[in-house]
């Protein structure tokens, strides 16, 4: 299988594309980015991007952070990464990356001559965390605040800071980070949302404690009330909410939905996966690859989508 990439206007070979060290982006963080998980369907021979429309939005959306001109719409930019996909023949579940960046060789903190570059690939992708229960802590290190940095888009440079929180919970022997923000609410894992199981009730952080409000977060949700009848209730969370829930799981695009056994040694419940979050998990899996046909529309078939001419 080939392995390509798509790089400003031509699909070229992933190991010819190239990012000085001199760069602004690599210097400086100044750089937006997604990730978008495609699901192989055997079934149908095709591959299932999931919500690639809702990504693609958000990365013109945290573009303007920088002002950065992203020259695709975002169907032009689901068309580019199924024919990508296509053309490298993918037949297994997969993680694509789209990067919008500065290029330009430049020592500064900002230039106006400074120039944007894009480009897109993808790589193989199982399991992101553990596929059960897993064991978080709180991190010392805290979200940024929203007047501190763009904390609402998927910049490069935020995620020192999460990278910082799940190396100081690896140190400790846990496998991710839960963050708070500035005022000591829970914001979010360190690539992952939070929800909270009370009273068969969901409990999640509000948009407005400064965190990254993830679409598979939005799809949870829609799920929870539509196909469980669940109440989901968005305000700030204690952190001390996080040793008396009933269940916890976090959502993610790499992360799915992933159920979390413990917080800083302390089980949650009886520190197996709770049976809402087992409802959700199962219901999620089979919504991303496509079983479910009242949201079949949230699956992009890429092999339909890409013209014949330039199938393998």
């Amino acid at each position: 299988m080939a392995v390509s990439a798509f790089r400003d206007g031509e699909y070229v070979p992933l190991n010819e594309v190239t990012v000085s060290v001199q760069s602004h982006a690599f210097q400086y963080g100044t750089s937006v980015f997604e990730g978008i998980r495609g699901y192989w369907d055997t079934a149908a021979s095709d591959l299932l991007l999931f919500r690639p429309d809702r990504h693609y939005a958000r990365l013109h959306r945290s573009a303007r952070f920088y002002g950065m001109t992203l020259p695709y719409s975002v169907d032009d930019l689901c068309d580019i990464t199924a024919e990508l996909l296509v053309r490298d023949g993918v037949r297994e579940d997969a993680y694509v990356r789209p990067v919008l960046f500065k290029d330009t060789n430049a020592i500064g903190v900002w230039r106006p001559d400074l120039t944007d570059s894009f480009v897109v690939f993808h790589v193989p992708m199982g399991k992101y965390l553990a596929d059960e229960a897993i064991r978080c802590c709180v991190s010392t290190w805290r979200r940024p605040e929203g007047n501190a940095a763009p904390v609402r888009a998927k910049v490069g440079g935020l995620y020192a800071a999460m990278a910082l929180a799940r190396y100081e919970a690896m140190l400790q022997g846990f496998d991710e980070a839960i963050t708070l923000t500035a005022t000591g609410h829970v914001a979010e894992g360190t690539g992952e949302n939070v929800f909270l199981v009370q009273d068969g009730r969901l409990v999640t952080p509000a948009a407005g404690e400064d965190l990254l409000a993830g679409i598979t977060r939005e799809c949870v949700i829609e799920l929870a009330e539509a196909e469980l009848g669940l109440e989901v209730v968005e305000r700030s969370v204690n952190r001390s909410e996080l040793y008396v829930s009933d269940e916890i799981f976090l959502v993610g695009t790499a992360a799915e939905v992933t159920p979390v056994a413990e917080v800083d040694r302390r089980l949650v419940g009886d520190g197996q996966t709770g049976p809402i979050t087992a409802d959700l998990k199962d219901l999620f899996s089979r919504v991303v690859r496509g079983r479910v046909a009242k949201y079949g529309h949230w699956c992009f078939p890429v092999r339909t989508q890409v013209p014949q001419a330039v199938r393998p």
